[in-house]
């Protein structure tokens, strides 16, 4: 028996004492822990701001809310925004849940992101934004997809809820676009609980966020680039000046996150190690593809597709044999789910490589240390099925 999870616990004392501080404190809403996480965050990362919400679909929710409702961006209900057929439920249902039409195109059989092919050819006369996902740790081609976004005058927004600390060019994956996601629940690169994260360089974008986050009031705004706050503090306690949410962080999240940051590295150096050990061993299997790194993947996870289904229902049988966790890679072609009724959408091409990864695709978990023997034990089991 293998017993090969998907996801383990990356907490030791340190998260549990920062759980005591915030209990200590008697201050468990949003407050300085949630601030201070946040300056943290963006120094990490590089990037001017960081604004923290309580998952990663709420931060993807608020990021798309902020540029319709930002009067520097021109996005508004209705408009277009193209989408990859594969990734997760959140990245598509905030975009109709904010008014605008889906556009779907296929993902590169290699690299699991959106077909940059596909992405030049898609584009139509009520395209304004592109909303990029960084699957399972690997990072697009920026370099090829902020050309076609300029060429197009295409508003570039990065989903990067899978992929903390992957790098382009030594860029970190999350800072490219007007504003990316992250994601620190539980099975992610770092754990909160719950919890997500929002990065951007502009001024008004971080403030509109920051009140969206909270009713859409003034209160946690002061001095700010989108609304001349009075004086009168009584008034700015209940000053509405959005349509916004409830979606606040909590303390004992940030204070945790606060925590994991700083094993951040380490968390990253064995999940690297271990997926370039899963590569250099998996692909000399021929019957099976694998996602190839494009630049400096985190390794979320490790995903195989086999050459049909037949195949991969007879790993899954072994998987439960030896107890090892798996799971779809991230939701397949999303289009073939029925809440795709609830859509206003249109798709491009037959999205043929994304059909090839959601019938025959599965993934195993990567984690924070290594996994190398159990990796051998998987290949061994993987080898004995192939060559039967």
């Amino acid at each position: 028996m293998i017993n090969y999870p998907l996801a383990t616990d990356t907490w030791d004392d340190k998260e549990y004492d920062a759980i005591n501080r915030v209990i200590n404190s008697n201050r468990f809403t949003m407050g300085p822990e949630v601030e201070m996480f946040e300056k943290e965050f963006a120094e990490y990362f590089e990037s001017k701001y960081a604004v923290m919400a309580n998952s990663g679909s709420s931060a993807n929710l608020i990021a798309i809310s902020a540029l319709i409702l930002s009067d520097k961006y021109d996005l508004n209900k209705g408009d277009e925004v193209i989408v990859p057929a594969v990734s997760w439920a959140t990245t598509y249902t905030v975009l109709h849940q904010c008014g605008l039409k889906l556009r779907f195109i296929d993902i590169d059989l290699d690299t699991f992101n959106m077909d940059l092919n596909e992405l030049k050819n898609a584009i139509t006369e009520n395209t304004k934004a592109v909303f990029a996902v960084n699957l399972l740790g690997n990072p697009n081609d920026f370099d090829r997809l902020l050309k076609i976004c300029d060429e197009n005058n295409l508003i570039l927004i990065e989903d990067n809820c899978e992929s903390m600390g992957a790098k382009f060019n030594g860029k970190y994956a999350g800072t490219f676009g007007v504003c990316g996601t992250f994601s620190t629940f539980y099975s992610h690169h770092m754990a909160t609980m719950e919890g997500g994260m929002i990065l951007t360089e502009d001024d008004e974008l971080n403030d509109i966020m920051k009140s969206i986050r909270s009713h859409g009031w003034t209160r946690n705004l002061g001095e700010n680039s989108v609304f001349n706050t009075k004086k009168d503090k009584f008034y700015e306690m209940f000053n509405f000046i959005f349509p916004g949410y409830n979606v606040r962080p909590v303390e004992m999240e940030a204070a945790i996150g606060r925590e994991q940051l700083k094993k951040l590295n380490m968390f990253l150096k064995e999940r690297k190690g271990n997926g370039k050990y899963f590569l250099d061993k998996f692909s000399k299997i021929n019957s099976i593809s694998l996602q190839k790194n494009q630049d400096d993947s985190s390794f979320f996870g490790f995903p195989i597709i086999f050459e049909d289904d037949v195949q991969r229902k007879e790993f899954i049988k072994l998987c439960d044999e030896n107890n090892i966790e798996y799971r779809p890679i991230v939701a397949g072609n999303f289009t073939k789910n029925k809440v795709i009724e609830y859509f206003d959408y249109s798709i491009y091409g037959d999205l043929k490589n994304s059909n090839i990864l959601h019938n025959n695709g599965l993934f195993i978990g990567n984690h924070h240390f290594d996994v190398k023997k159990d990796l051998d034990e998987i290949y061994n089991l993987l080898i004995k099925l192939v060559e039967d």
